[in-house]
């Protein structure tokens, strides 16, 4: 009897050990199915903590060349859309009631939209080790490696997948002492979304400001 418990468990062990993923295998998938998403647009809450300021809490809509970023400070409400294949950026300021059209540098644009990328090849230059596992998510460190000479890089960077759907949960990261989190991540993102409509502001004053 003990023989047959002893065998039992051996099996569970094996098949536990054989189910257990690398934190490369775990990334890997987080990036197959971001990268299956790509066409459907990503929306994060973005939240930076900046030394005595306070904490400022962003809401970003992101589809192919455009973006929508929605912040709310001390009861002002900004709002501006990008669009860099129309190398045009619109805000619009609740306190003035005010909408700023500007040009834009379609590099710095594109630049701009691609906070979705800390996502991809987060291993790189990086050590990841998981700091612990929940029944819904992992947890993990990625420490930069010393060979990692990018001085933009952050030190350390806090990473959350979920287990169901592999979707990043969280990515926190501190530079320079802002500590910047990217939370609440979702897809599906409509061409409405990303768009400036002029109608929703009628009594806007509107300064354009294009060369």
């Amino acid at each position: 009897m003990k023989k047959f418990f002893a065998i039992i468990a051996a099996l569970c062990l094996g098949a536990a050990a054989f189910a257990q993923q690398t934190p490369e295998e775990i990334f890997a998938k987080m990036e197959e199915v971001m990268n299956a998403h790509e066409a459907d647009g990503m929306i994060m809450t973005v939240e930076i903590k900046i030394p005595i300021l306070g904490t400022m809490s962003t809401r970003s809509w992101m589809l192919g060349n455009k973006t929508k970023v929605v912040s709310s400070t001390m009861g002002v409400d900004i709002v501006n859309w990008m669009d860099a294949g129309a190398a045009t950026s619109w805000t619009y300021d609740s306190k003035d009631n005010k909408i700023k059209i500007e040009s834009i540098d379609t590099k710095d644009a594109a630049d701009d939209s691609s906070d979705a990328e800390m996502f991809t090849g987060v291993t790189d230059g990086y050590d990841v080790t998981l700091k612990k596992e929940t029944d819904t998510a992992w947890y993990f460190v990625a420490t930069k490696q010393k060979t990692n000479t990018n001085k933009d890089d952050p030190k350390t960077m806090d990473i959350a997948i979920a287990k169901e759907t592999y979707y990043p949960v969280s990515l926190s990261a501190k530079m320079k002492g802002v500590t910047m989190t990217m939370k609440d991540i979702d897809f599906g993102v409509s061409e409405a979304d990303v768009t400036f409509d002029p109608s929703q502001y009628p009594d806007a004053i509107v300064e354009d400001m294009r060369k």
